[in-house]
């Protein structure tokens, strides 16, 4: 199997447990958060459905600057409802998809940049790209909504086997 139909294959797994877990935000917890310091449970699930955004962006460009000079702050995502969550982490996968089937093996030795303010952060090839900030990335934070959605009582679903709510 070539490297991209590996990841092809992770994605797809991937992103049906995260929407399994999205589905399962209770829209009245949304600005729930577990501490002063964290992401409200709501800017968690948009976080996570906006991860896969990053393999285009990864595959089509040799840089990504958060915050290019001179240019206005990226608005972020502002919570509406799960709908319209599962709606948009729907979106960003397909296009997550469609670039990685699209892709060349090849692509994955490229370098890409990641800047912000002009300055260089890191230089990785892209394949070190889409598995360090992209899909450990969303494994990270899917393990973090777990937490949340656990601390609100709400249960959960199989991930990596059982759970106390999911014995299979």
């Amino acid at each position: 199997m070539r490297p991209l139909e590996l990841l092809v294959s992770e994605l797809d797994r991937e992103s049906g447990v995260t929407r399994t877990l999205l589905e399962r935000l209770p829209e009245d917890k949304a600005a729930w958060k577990p501490h002063e310091k964290s992401f409200s449970l709501g800017d968690l699930a948009l976080h996570l459905a906006e991860l896969p955004t990053w393999i285009p962006a990864t595959l089509g460009h040799a840089e990504l600057d958060m915050r290019p000079p001179g240019a206005a702050p990226q608005p972020r995502p502002s919570w509406e409802s799960k709908d319209a969550l599962l709606a948009s982490f729907d979106v960003n996968v397909a296009a997550a998809r469609a670039a990685l089937v699209a892709a060349a093996d090849a692509e994955l030795q490229a370098p890409w940049t990641l800047k912000n303010g002009g300055h260089t952060l890191f230089t990785m090839p892209k394949g070190g790209v889409l598995r360090t900030w992209v899909f450990n990335h969303l494994v990270h934070h899917r393990g973090q909504f777990s937490v949340y959605l656990r601390l609100c009582d709400v249960p959960l679903p199989s991930m990596f086997g059982p759970t106390a709510d999911a014995p299979m």
